[in-house]
């Protein structure tokens, strides 16, 4: 068997619970070497840096002109 409701969840508890049910918006943050904006802990796509370190080769990266 199943659980079933003992009582009908009204509207405004309903909405009650749904109240932290909402989207964000992805945070973003400079990229300090060419300040191009990047997901914050995450290597940059336009000059593959992270952490002052360069970590991708010139190849992989994704170009601002594409």
């Amino acid at each position: 068997m199943s659980a079933v409701p003992k009582r009908k969840v009204s509207k405004s508890r309903k909405n009650m619970r749904r109240s932290h049910h909402f989207l964000t918006t992805p945070s973003s943050a400079a990229c300090p070497q060419c300040n191009e904006p990047r997901a914050p802990h995450r290597v940059c796509r336009f000059c593959g840096t992270y952490a002052e370190r360069q970590v991708l080769d010139e190849s992989k990266l994704n170009t601002a002109e594409a």
